[in-house]
């Protein structure tokens, strides 16, 4: 008689891949074969069978547009530690690289979600391992995904510290990735653990909406459709994005939990082929509807600290009222779901000029193990440096304190972030609120400590200003300029209070 398990195949994961050459095909059934085989018999906590949580992590990788080594290994992760399987078997039958990937995410099961100073530490090995191996991180956001899916069969104090720690570390490092297909549902598992109440009632608001919004975005496509046709500009393909409830919840509290005032709810997404077409769709649809002032947001021409790219308008459509409208390329739009995994599957082809995540490929393990062992390769990317904020996470400092802790990561690696330039036109993204002292101490410590003034848009401001973004900042700084106790209140990032109280501490 068949199990729940025999009657899985490779075939859904290998169906969702992009690249499917044999080679990959072969490297995934064989990991699929191996796994099934090494966990047979074993449960998860739920009572389904433990090769369960490995499919699925593996389909959630192969979704994302993973590479066919990201699959395996996420077929593979559990081997180490919960079978006879040790790293030299594993690299006999899948080579260096996969050991070196399963080994990685091997090292994070430990996090315990118990115990402060445990806990920070787990956070911080995660994070080190994320500096080593953008992929190993990849794989564990899969994961974490699997578990939250089962999470009702935890005990409540349980439920409450996983689901804290998806909304607090998980989404938003697969947003600073760029990875907003899985930011958005684990943002969406958690919520109900975390906000019981505001759950149910986003839920309730976006149950009323939903469907009369969607058929309002029907209607202005079928407009589009007709003007485009008479323009002869060809769309790839069209659809409709419902606003996740987290985000929707964070939206509300924004305008006082007042539904009519989000118009976001839902948004209707043209995808082209050129971004020529972007801005003549643009020009269409603002000939068509008046666009609201302030909701133009061209994030081609400057995209956001993660990578994304598109154009938002929100128009007065008259009898539909008013709908966002998001104008994108197919490529765009695969970087926009699948961030930093889909640029690793698809590296051969990126676009060193327009890519805001060239600096995944510096956190791959070149050498002579990987790739052909031909160093020419990395010449070959003219790779940058890795952002700072990947290699900061690594060297975070662990606090006693763990609310303090968490409440600084949030503060300086994964609060919303802004684009701020300097005179030379050099940007660097900072989090929201942040003052020019903030700025200056991005730039480097030594300009921190000796800010003497600044300029916004070319006009001189307090220190405590708080940025816009896509200020231009231009920093003074005197020999003779310190900094005082009262800098501690101005600046919102953890990294410019601990360069401050470092140099306070030192002129005592």
């Amino acid at each position: 008689m068949k199990t729940e398990v025999d009657n899985l195949s490779p075939g859904p994961i290998i169906d969702l891949m992009q690249k499917r050459d044999k080679q990959d095909t072969d490297l995934v059934t064989r990991a699929f074969e191996f796994a099934k085989a090494t966990h047979a018999g074993m449960e998860r906590i739920s009572g389904e069978p433990y090769f369960i949580h490995l499919y699925e992590t593996a389909k959630i990788l192969a979704e994302i547009n993973s590479s066919s080594q990201t699959i395996a290994t996420g077929l593979l992760h559990d081997t180490l530690g919960s079978s006879d399987v040790t790293p030299e078997i594993l690299k006999k039958e899948f080579g260096e690289e996969i050991v070196f990937l399963t080994e990685g995410v091997h090292k994070l099961r430990k996090l315990k979600y118990h115990g402060s100073k445990k806990h920070q530490e787990g956070l911080r090995k995660l994070f080190v391992a994320m500096s080593q191996d953008i992929r190993v991180i990849i794989v564990k956001l899969a994961h974490r995904l699997t578990r939250m899916r089962i999470l009702n069969f935890y005990s409540t104090e349980i439920q409450k510290e996983m689901a804290e720690e998806t909304l607090e570390i998980f989404a938003p490092i697969a947003n600073r990735l760029g990875i907003g297909y899985l930011k958005k549902r684990l943002e969406d598992s958690a919520f109900p653990f975390v906000l019981p109440e505001e759950y149910k009632n986003v839920k309730e608001l976006m149950g009323k909406r939903g469907g009369d919004t969607q058929k309002k975005l029907e209607k202005v496509w079928r407009t589009l459709q007709k003007k485009f046709g008479e323009e002869k500009i060809k769309v790839v393909k069209s659809d409709y994005r419902l606003k996740g409830l987290y985000s929707l919840y964070n939206k509300l509290k924004k305008h006082g939990m007042d539904i009519e005032k989000v118009y976001d709810i839902s948004a209707l997404r043209i995808i082209v082929s050129e971004v020529a077409d972007c801005y003549k769709i643009l020009g269409i649809i603002h000939g068509i509807w008046k666009p609201l002032p302030g909701r133009i947001k061209d994030y081609i021409a400057v995209k956001k600290p993660n990578g994304y790219r598109s154009i938002h308008t929100t128009v007065f459509t008259g009898e539909t009222g008013i709908v966002e409208i998001q104008i994108r390329t197919l490529e765009m739009h695969r970087e926009a779901e699948f961030g930093v995994a889909s640029h690793l599957l698809y590296k051969e082809k990126v676009d060193k000029e327009n890519s805001g995540l060239m600096w995944v490929f510096k956190l791959l393990p070149f050498g002579k193990n990987f790739y052909g062992g031909n160093k020419q390769t990395e010449k070959n990317f003219g790779v940058s440096d890795v952002p700072k904020w990947v290699k900061e996470l690594a060297e975070f400092q662990v606090s006693n304190d763990k609310e303090k802790f968490i409440e600084n990561l949030k503060a300086d690696f994964f609060k919303e972030r802004i684009f701020v330039f300097t005179p030379k036109g050099d940007v660097l993204d900072i989090p929201i609120e942040s003052t020019p002292i903030d700025f200056a101490y991005a730039i480097h410590s030594n300009i921190g400590n000796h800010i003497f003034g600044a300029k916004v848009n070319g006009k001189f401001v307090a220190l405590d200003t708080k940025l816009q973004n896509g200020d231009v900042v231009e920093i003074q700084t005197k020999p003779g300029s310190r900094p005082s106790e009262k800098w501690l209140k101005y600046v919102k990032t953890s990294s410019a209070q601990k360069q401050i109280k470092l140099f306070l501490e030192k002129q005592k």
